[in-house]
């Protein structure tokens, strides 16, 4: 009973780690890509087209067949050599025009990387077939036979609207390939999705968490990143372990490159985008006067965003983001009860800062040691530096008694009504915090690294490269990030009161 348990779960995993189910979702969002075929693939596919349509035993006369080659940006052709064989063999040469019987055969249309095979009349207005008046050939009924790698179910549900072809938008952080083009049929999917993954990324990080500092609640802000930093560093070290590879491409396409390079199970992006929403309304229920369903629904449609975001992306399976969504829930289970714990440790504790600084420095030196090295290594330092520093900034607040929280007899607290002088002191804030902390950021990153560099005699012409070297990353990632964190919670606050922006 056991085992056939177990059996089935693994067949369930299995089945929810297939990424022909993330080429199947982002084929209904609209996503399609430019992939190329081998020439092994290219003929298997001819020959189909061939014996379908009955033509296979036309010979002596040239057709023509293209072949999406567009891996990247480039497009390849195909000239059919006279037929001499019962298989019709065909060798790729390069690009010939003709006709035959008044209708031009295509193996492979633009939207090439689909699964099973067939043929289909294609109007002379697809996208990435040349006018038959240009190629000397009327066509059948001003139509051509293409034979596509699609099956009969996807042929039918193909929309013929428009399509924008575009390019992963930022490249891969770790070789710098920039991804090859895919095709955008839903403009609205894409910038949504596009939205949802950037709730993960560095910049939402450097600029959500200073806010809800500066302008809502400091005491909820260094319990949020308390977890933040947590699931995070569990996440990044349980890659590592697991060494999961990203889906494969084809058949999904790969709308994000930056990430590419790293192991898949469990999606961070998903343990962070359950995490962050989810605290926030563990921690400012109760605090904050607000309807509880309006807080849960709000944290609901934030983590459905940034999990649903990460298929359509191409960055995961169903399964990885699955399993992040609940990898994420167990954590904030455990580590729950245990917060109000550690805000006091560090707040109260004498030796917290020594503790702080050697724990998170510990934690990114095991980090490193699990797998070789790649950018997910600089992420968890960045994480561990920023938890550090606003750990830090939060002791020497409480020593000096700066930013204290508010008496327990003023809770809860009444949101501020919304005016004009409201948005545009909180803007003020924003803009001038964010750029004293990308300045501090541009700063601390122009001395560290060479100066590792140095200490470690690691060669600094190639920074890319230096930073490859755990002796370059680690320190320049905590340190930069630590100070950065520092700076949000304790300096800039200052520069505020100093200002009178607080």
């Amino acid at each position: 009973m056991a085992h056939n348990i177990i059996t089935q779960i693994g067949q369930l995993c299995n089945y929810l780690q297939d990424p022909i189910h993330v080429a199947r979702f982002q084929q209904i969002c609209g996503v399609s890509g430019t992939f190329s075929r081998n020439p092994a693939e290219t003929k298997e596919v001819e020959r189909a087209c061939l014996h379908n349509n009955s033509i296979s035993d036309l010979q002596g006369e040239n057709e023509k067949c293209t072949v999406n080659g567009g891996e990247g940006e480039k497009t390849k052709s195909l000239r059919q050599r006279k037929v001499t064989s019962p298989e019709n063999s065909l060798k790729q040469e390069g690009v010939v025009n003709a006709s035959q019987n008044g209708s031009v055969v295509t193996p492979a249309g633009k939207t090439a990387g689909h699964i099973g095979s067939g043929c289909r009349l294609a109007r002379s207005s697809d996208v990435g077939v040349r006018d038959l008046k240009e190629n000397g050939s009327s066509g059948v009924n001003g139509s051509r036979v293409e034979c596509t790698s699609e099956t009969p179910d996807e042929r039918l549900s193909e929309d013929p609207g428009p399509k924008t072809t575009v390019k992963p938008l930022r490249k891969n952080s770790l070789t710098g390939d920039v991804g090859q083009e895919f095709l955008i049929e839903n403009k609205f999917l894409y910038y949504l999705f596009t939205l949802g993954t950037e709730l993960g990324n560095e910049l939402f990080y450097i600029t959500f968490f200073p806010f809800i500092i500066w302008n809502v609640d400091a005491y909820v802000s260094r319990r949020l990143i308390a977890i933040w930093v947590w699931v995070m560093y569990l996440g990044q070290s349980t890659k590592d372990v697991i060494r999961s590879s990203r889906p494969a491409s084809p058949p999904v396409v790969k709308v994000e490159m930056f990430y590419n390079s790293e192991y898949s199970m469990p999606s961070t992006h998903a343990m962070s985008g359950t995490a962050i929403p989810f605290s926030l309304l563990l921690l400012t229920y109760g605090r904050w006067e607000y309807p509880f369903m309006f807080g849960f629904t709000l944290a609901m449609c934030w983590c459905v965003l940034v999990c649903i975001s990460r298929i359509y992306m191409g960055m995961h399976s169903i399964l990885d983001v699955i399993a992040g969504f609940l990898y994420s829930l167990l954590i904030l289970v455990v580590f729950r009860p245990a917060l109000d714990l550690i805000d006091n440790f560090n707040l109260t504790y004498r030796y917290a800062p020594l503790i702080i600084i050697s724990l998170h420095l510990g934690m990114g030196l095991f980090s490193f040691t699990l797998d070789t090295w790649s950018t997910s290594r600089g992420d968890t330092a960045q994480i561990l530096g920023t938890g550090a520093g606003v750990a830090l900034a939060s002791h020497l607040n409480h020593y000096l008694g700066l930013m204290p929280d508010p008496p327990l007899d003023q809770l809860p607290l009444t949101p501020p009504a919304l005016s004009a002088t409201l948005l545009a002191v909180a803007m003020l804030r924003m803009c001038l915090g964010v750029l004293v902390l990308l300045a501090i950021r541009a700063l601390m990153k122009a001395i560290t690294i060479p100066l590792a560099c140095r200490i470690f005699g690691i060669p600094s012409g190639d920074v890319r490269k230096a930073r490859q070297h755990m002796e370059v990353e680690l320190p320049y990632r905590y340190i930069v990030y630590s100070m950065v964190g520092f700076s949000t919670l304790f300096l800039v606050p200052q520069l505020f009161t100093y200002l009178q922006l607080s």
